[in-house]
């Protein structure tokens, strides 16, 4: 097995069709299929269902595809990396975060990591937490920092830190009367306000899920595209919001902290897997140490830390 035949299979695999796959790699279809099926014979197994229009993927089709992207990947990050070293050109690399991240750590993590590292440019993309794997997956981006847990494969993922939630609540309304830990049954019969409105699954499934699994059903649920506009109605008393405690931004407010453990929300640093780029060791060793200083908005009381080497020094006061 060779790359050519790595690439002639993805090629066929995303256009579904041998003769459009053939004119994109610019050989003539016959010794193109004997390609794919010199390649089908060495794994031992079919990789393409033929009789059907378009082609499909096999199961084993479909998992050869995923793990040939990463390796076409891991080659262009390869010839890439030595262009840069040969010209002696900075490297770049591409940060996604979803938008309350940057209400904790993330802004300071960044700021540490252009001091240490300053011939590497960093780019912030903002991004959904699902739309983040995707793009990973596809080597648009290099690193991501989410908040929603999922069982991709082809990503490797590391929690951070479980930031608690928090009910922000209009001050003169019954709720806010009491400044204490709040349980989630009182939460029936209120007017929910949720976010982010797509893309889906997001942080608005992970507490409709957290509502839903005790049986709390609100008296409505409003949906809006993101953090700033959930506490604005808010403030409105147009409904309470469920949001991180670092995103408690609005001095308007009243909040307070759910009574439940389960009631958290992770912060996740997700990477592609078998990727052993130097940023992603580097990211991993700024956050220990970014925690271990106690920032100012690290709130200890409404964070928990994994157990591990990296978090050791996590919690000192």
């Amino acid at each position: 097995m060779d790359l050519r035949h790595i690439r002639y299979f993805v090629a066929v695999a995303t256009t579904r069709n041998f003769t459009r796959a053939a004119e994109q790699m610019h050989i003539a279809q016959p010794p193109f299929s004997r390609q794919i099926q010199q390649l089908e014979d060495e794994l031992g197994v079919q990789l393409i269902q033929r009789n059907s229009r378009p082609v499909r993927l096999t199961e084993a089709g479909r998992l050869f595809y995923e793990q040939s992207l990463q390796v076409l990947q891991r080659v262009d990050q390869m010839k890439s990396a030595a262009r840069q070293v040969g010209l002696n050109q900075r490297q770049s690399i591409s940060i996604a975060y979803v938008a309350s991240t940057l209400y904790g750590g993330l802004p300071m993590l960044v700021r540490m990591f252009r001091k240490r590292y300053p011939d590497t440019d960093v780019h912030l993309v903002d991004m959904g937490s699902i739309q983040q794997i995707q793009e990973l997956r596809s080597g648009r981006i290099d690193l991501g920092f989410g908040r929603i847990r999922t069982n991709d494969t082809s990503v490797a993922r590391t929690v951070l830190r479980e930031e608690k939630l928090v009910l922000a609540i209009a001050p003169g309304t019954p709720l806010a009367a009491d400044t204490g830990r709040i349980r989630l049954p009182e939460l029936v019969g209120q007017r929910l306000i949720v976010y982010p409105k797509d893309p889906r699954p997001s942080f608005a499934d992970h507490v409709l899920g957290l509502l839903h699994d005790q049986g709390i059903q609100p008296a409505e649920v409003h949906e809006v595209r993101e953090l700033q506009a959930g506490l604005g109605l808010v403030a409105a008393e147009m409904g309470v919001c469920i949001v991180p405690a670092a995103a408690r931004l609005r001095s308007d407010l009243v909040y307070r902290l759910i009574d439940d453990e389960r009631a958290t929300s992770p912060i996740i640093l997700s990477h592609r897997v078998n990727d052993d780029s130097w940023y992603i060791a580097a990211i991993k060793e700024l956050t220990a140490e970014m925690y271990a200083q106690n920032p100012p908005w690290l709130d200890f009381e409404t964070n928990a830390f994994p157990a591990g080497e990296m978090y050791k020094r996590v919690g000192k006061r």
